[in-house]
């Protein structure tokens, strides 16, 4: 029996590393997505010289060890998610290798912490751009081939249902356009192809890695749970919604948070 296939937007590290992994516990082949450090340096304004993260690296590693610690198949793609060409690239690529797109996790995504006075015009568009349009241009091309039962599963962000952070404005918004599309889509092509989105609290990423102690402190005291999520937990949660166990879940934003 052939096996699933999941697409994992921004899978080389973090919360996509971790979904890519529990699926392929499941027996998935996965397919890794990653953007070349140079374009995102480029695309979140950061001196390249200051750009730690090699995705590439990261990437081929995770494929190596899915391959090894699970017996499935691994497929690196990289892809800019706001680039229809590039997208519509991926997903060729995907369909000659495997056939098939059975989960879509839109997972990519970049944030600015700014004063609204520092927020600047090209940040606040890449945003949109990588978090909102990106979600919206994968989902498109990969609905085209999924079949009855397919499911879609958005990573939004309870900064879009009931955390204010202004410094994060960029981002709250995009967030809430997820929710949106998740309605919507959910809307469109039910009833074979269910699509919900997570709300994520404070989970321990790279991306929250170099906040402020203090700050983490103060957070971290306003979980009930009293701790930041595992990414292997929020990976669990996104498993479960593309899962049979989910089968009656559309449309929905679950929030994941501990208890904020």
């Amino acid at each position: 029996m052939e096996n699933k296939v999941v697409l994992v937007t921004g899978s080389s590290r973090g919360i996509g590393k971790a979904t890519i992994i529990e699926f392929a516990k499941k027996g998935y082949d996965v397919v890794i997505n990653y953007i070349d450090s140079k374009k995102e340096a480029k695309l979140k304004f950061i001196n390249e010289n200051e750009f730690e993260y090699n995705n590439k690296e990261d990437a081929y590693n995770l494929k190596n060890y899915i391959e090894e610690q699970y017996n499935v198949k691994a497929l690196v793609v990289e892809t800019d998610v706001s680039n229809e060409e590039e997208v519509k690239n991926c997903i060729n690529t995907i369909i000659n290798d495997f056939g098939r797109i059975d989960v879509l996790v839109n997972c990519a995504g970049i944030v600015f912490d700014r004063n609204i006075y520092d927020a600047t015009i090209p940040e606040f568009e890449n945003t949109i751009k990588v978090n909102v349009l990106g979600a919206f241009i994968v989902s498109r091309e990969v609905l085209m081939y999924m079949k009855k039962g397919s499911s879609i599963i958005n990573i939004s962000s309870t900064n879009g249902t009931k955390v204010t952070a202004p410094e994060s404005i960029d981002y709250n918004i995009t967030k809430v356009g997820l929710q949106s599309l998740t309605r919507d889509l959910a809307l469109q092509f039910k009833p074979d192809i269910r699509v919900n989105a997570i709300a994520i609290g404070w989970a321990d990423t790279d991306l929250n890695k170099d906040l402020p102690k203090d700050y983490i402190k103060e957070e971290t005291e306003k979980i009930y749970l009293e701790r930041f999520a595992d990414p292997s937990e929020i990976a669990k949660t996104i498993y479960f919604l593309a899962s049979d166990d989910a089968s009656y879940i559309n449309g929905e934003i679950l929030t994941v948070d501990g208890g904020y």
